[in-house]
């Protein structure tokens, strides 16, 4: 993976780089932990890792964090879907973020709540919140989310590619029509600990569930447009138009297959009909093959993901979009290769003309401002 190539030094770029000087970047997904993991050197050891130095073959580390002057980190507690121990692995996950934090404390600071978003960008260190990427994690223990608040995570996905025993995925057969009771009594649980409602890879269904149910705002951590790019990831529109009646926000995600429909198309051979991929399709032997037959794959763009911000902030409003990158070490577009790219995204917004203020509220504002009605909610 190349690093992002240099950005266009305009007077745009200059300018989204004062604005990141004073208004924090905050990313909502970010799937480091599981790079680490899956790392065949680092076998999830942090100190055999290390951040602290430049990772070209991936897409996260200290220094590109910092040259795109983040201020605060969603890490995923990520928890395959089908994982026969899912509490453990994900409790092994967090393990692995907290001793991030322990290792790397000149650069990372713990967030556990809206307020250690400034105190880290005063710090010049950046807020670390830990999140778990699929409520399977809770091994049907409603009192397994009072243990995770209790150990740092601050967000819950309520499911990954696969439906579970309470809750639908979009990529997998729904056997709930959309959440079951218990996930309901999950709902609740989270609101009244402050813990963030992520319905990212949740069906169309368990959206609608769960805005009807939740006393406080949720979030999409890593999810586009549906109606630019059809992957069952993205968000329809009759949920969309919901958003800002609840006050929560849709990070769109960098993902290439959510933002280009060409993308999305290349891949549907080797995706099932809930878009994918089986349990043990040799990956990379059936991409050479649609390539065979299909040509290269087609690249997504910064202007593209760009054209999703633009279609969100028209439809549901500057106050309820965000930014989640779903960084996780694979193919990213071009303009978006790795975390050193946020101020080349506010520059290419700058030149379509979005204002100060929509910009603020996009890079970290609204997602701050959700963390705050959430710990409201529960106090």
């Amino acid at each position: 993976m190349a690093l992002a190539e240099a950005p266009v030094q305009d007077n745009a770029y200059v300018a989204a780089l004062a604005l990141l000087d004073r208004a924090p970047m905050i990313d909502g997904h970010n799937d480091l932990p599981y790079v680490i993991r899956l790392d065949r050197n680092a076998k999830g050891d942090v100190a055999a890792y290390d951040l602290a130095k430049v990772h070209p073959e991936v897409d996260t580390d200290i220094p590109r964090m910092r040259a795109g002057k983040l201020a605060g980190q969603f890490f995923a507690a990520y928890v395959p879907p089908n994982h026969p121990k899912p509490a453990g692995f994900a409790l092994a996950q967090i393990a692995l973020m907290r001793d991030i934090l322990k290792r790397h404390s000149d650069a990372f600071r713990p967030g556990l709540s809206a307020a250690d978003v400034a105190a880290a960008k005063a710090e010049g260190r950046i807020a670390l919140f830990m999140t778990i990427e699929n409520g399977s994690a809770l091994d049907n223990e409603l009192d397994a989310l009072d243990a995770y608040y209790d150990l740092g995570v601050r967000l819950m996905t309520l499911c990954h590619n696969g439906t579970h025993d309470w809750c639908d995925s979009a990529t997998d057969a729904p056997k709930h029509n959309g959440l079951s009771a218990f996930g309901k009594e999950v709902i609740a649980r989270m609101n009244k600990l402050g813990m963030v409602v992520d319905l990212a890879h949740v069906s169309p269904k368990v959206m609608h569930d769960t805005l009807d149910v939740t006393s406080a705002p949720v979030v999409w951590s890593h999810s586009n447009a549906f109606s630019l790019c059809d992957h069952p990831r993205n968000v329809p529109d009759d949920v969309l138009d919901r958003v800002a009646g609840n006050g929560g926000v849709v990070m769109a995600t960098f993902v290439p297959d959510f933002i280009n429909q060409a993308a999305r198309d290349w891949h549907r051979p080797v995706k099932d009909q809930y878009g994918k991929t089986p349990e043990g399709l040799d990956y990379a032997k059936a991409e050479q093959e649609i390539e065979r037959k299909a040509g290269p794959r087609p690249k997504a763009t910064l202007p593209q993901y760009c054209d999703h911000l633009d279609y969100l902030a028209k439809r549901i409003g500057h106050d309820h979009i965000g930014v989640g990158s779903d960084f996780f070490g694979w193919v990213n577009p071009d303009g978006l290769e790795d975390t050193s790219v946020f101020p080349s995204l506010i520059a290419e917004l700058i030149r379509r003309g979005w204002s100060e203020d929509n910009l603020e509220k996009l890079a970290g504002g609204n997602t701050l401002r959700v963390m705050r009605a959430v710990e409201k909610a529960a106090a």
